[in-house]
């Protein structure tokens, strides 16, 4: 499997990343073992999850995925892996108390509980690479980063990430870092698939200028793109089928990614995928990861049957001709991101 290396980091992974948001809800321990095991036999070694997992957080607990990695680790020799998990960041409160009433999460009380509860949840003494999950525009970001910045110092964490940030947020914060001499981010995880390509209009840019990688999620566009909502179905068990009885904020989520654009373009990939013989899961994969910006494409599985068709990505160079296809498609979507 191929290998690329985060930013301007000393840690190189593999260019496919296996996420673990569903282990401790769609996806029971056991399942996530067989799945864990399957990636890393096959050449993984980059494994990404979050204090705030599973989602939604109706499973016995907030934590309990890193739990289940932490636990799947032990099988492992540690230093064969390289994990990522995140911060939660001022749009997920629930997991601790607002500061003094204040919606925000990325200070240094609550940077140091949560990095502290993920180190015992995973039953590790660092982690590779943590990352601020939604960003905290409320609250300075020099301070957030000097928090980040004693994690790396004391050696709990090797290297820093942001998720869901914007080209203003990654901006302020590398210049911050600059500035004040502090740990920068190396990576940024955003949403980025063939039914959403919003992230090369400027963040694509300024990632190549300032040498941070982007670690795509979603490349299935919420498994929009495997064709299971095709024809107006919502499949018991699946993430956006969940979101329909979810709150509202969910329920959104749901109709940006499953709408008659998206399912119109999904089956003209669906196409494309036949002629050039291969699923449409697997080009999905092998697209996004055959950006130059992009280090490690994060896919999900809830099941060991749909690994296969993740791993075939990893072989596959989508030719010239294919790409512009695909691009003739993605330029026809009306994509509703709020």
């Amino acid at each position: 499997m191929k290998k690329n290396r985060l930013g301007r980091s000393g840690i190189v992974v593999s260019d496919i990343c296996m996420g673990t948001m569903t282990f401790g809800n769609q996806a029971d321990e056991q399942t996530a073992f067989r799945i864990l095991d399957m990636s890393y036999d096959a050449g993984i070694d980059f494994y990404d999850t979050a204090e705030m997992y599973p989602v939604p957080p109706d499973s016995k607990y907030v934590g309990e995925t890193e739990e289940i990695v932490g636990r799947w680790m032990k099988t492992k020799d540690r230093d064969s892996l390289i994990i990522a998990t995140k911060v939660a960041g001022p749009s997920h409160v629930w997991i601790r108390a607002p500061l003094r009433g204040v919606k925000t999460g990325l200070d240094r009380h609550h940077i140091v509980r949560a990095v502290e509860s993920s180190l015992k949840r995973l039953d590790t003494d660092y982690i590779d690479l943590y990352q601020t999950h939604w960003p905290d525009w409320k609250y300075p970001q020099e301070e957030t980063l000097r928090a980040l910045d004693e994690l790396v110092q004391s050696g709990k964490v090797r290297i820093l990430g942001c998720s869901n940030e914007d080209t203003w947020g990654l901006m302020k914060n590398l210049w911050a870092s600059d500035v004040h001499g502090l740990a920068r981010f190396d990576t940024i995880q955003n949403n980025f698939s063939m039914n959403n390509r919003r992230f090369e209009d400027e963040l694509a840019h300024a990632c190549r200028e300032e040498q941070v990688s982007l670690i795509p999620y979603s490349p299935l566009a919420g498994g929009v793109l495997s064709g299971k909502y095709n024809d107006g179905a919502f499949p018991e068990g699946a993430r956006f089928t969940h979101y329909q009885n979810a709150p509202p904020r969910q329920r959104v989520m749901a109709d940006r990614f499953v709408n008659e654009h998206t399912i119109a373009s999904t089956r003209r990939y669906q196409e494309i995928a036949a002629d050039i013989g291969m699923s449409v899961v697997t080009m999905a994969i092998a697209w996004s990861k055959q950006h130059d910006f992009v280090a490690s494409t994060i896919v999900g599985a809830t099941s060991e049957d749909q690994v296969p068709d993740l791993l075939a990505a990893a072989d596959v160079t989508l030719d010239s001709e294919t790409l512009q296809r695909i691009d003739a498609v993605s330029r026809e979507i009306k994509y509703p991101m709020g």
